[in-house]
């Protein structure tokens, strides 16, 4: 019994194994590789990061759980992407509820009020094969201000699991707080906020 035992689990395990490689999608990098299309974001693989500056002794932290995007790509003309990205500011979460909410509410990103943070792009200027510069408004508070996204591009492929063709990105931007009118606690609390993405979108 303990033999059929050890080899059922010998079995198992390879078996997990080579599923694995089964996975594993052909990524294809750079621009001029990916496949043109209209894509919608894939919610369960996006992460929107945020870190502030805190009294000069660390970068406090936090992210968003709620979020979407549209991105329109084209490789012949990667120049005219156009991306489109909404964050509901009340998904905010800084792995303390009372605080989550404090930051929710009117004295911060006042939700209620404005439950949304939208970028729009209006230009792109590529980097090189794998970056492009995302330059758009960001509309906070109800207030809009131009910000740069520095977007890596890290390829394209079908993915197995969804059986959708899925493109992935990474993003960076700064931009100070008090362009927006959230000028609390400077400078004790950073005024430059880093906001980091990690996305991967779906061709609808």
């Amino acid at each position: 019994m303990n033999i059929l035992r050890g080899l059922f689990f010998m079995l198992t395990v390879f078996f997990l194994h080579g599923c694995g490689y089964l996975l594993q999608p052909d990524v294809k990098q750079g621009m001029a590789n990916l496949e043109k299309g209209e894509y919608e974001l894939d919610p369960r693989h996006t992460t929107v990061l945020f870190k502030v500056d805190h009294l000069g002794l660390s970068k406090f932290v936090g992210r968003f759980n709620r979020v979407d995007a549209s991105l329109d790509f084209d490789p012949a003309n990667p120049g005219a992407a156009k991306l489109t990205a909404v964050i509901y500011t009340a998904s905010i979460d800084v792995n303390d509820t009372d605080f989550s909410a404090t930051l929710a509410g009117r004295s911060w990103f006042n939700s209620e009020r404005f439950p949304e943070a939208q970028f729009v792009t209006r230009a792109v200027e590529l980097v090189d094969g794998t970056r492009a510069r995302f330059i758009g408004d960001l509309t906070l508070l109800g207030v809009t201000a131009p910000i740069t996204l520095d977007v890596q591009f890290n390829g394209g492929a079908d993915n197995m699991l969804t059986g959708r063709y899925t493109l992935g990105f990474s993003a960076v931007t700064r931009f100070n707080r008090s362009q927006f009118g959230m000028d609390q606690y400077i400078p004790a609390v950073g005024d430059q906020v880093e906001v980091e993405v990690h996305a991967e979108f779906l061709r609808r």
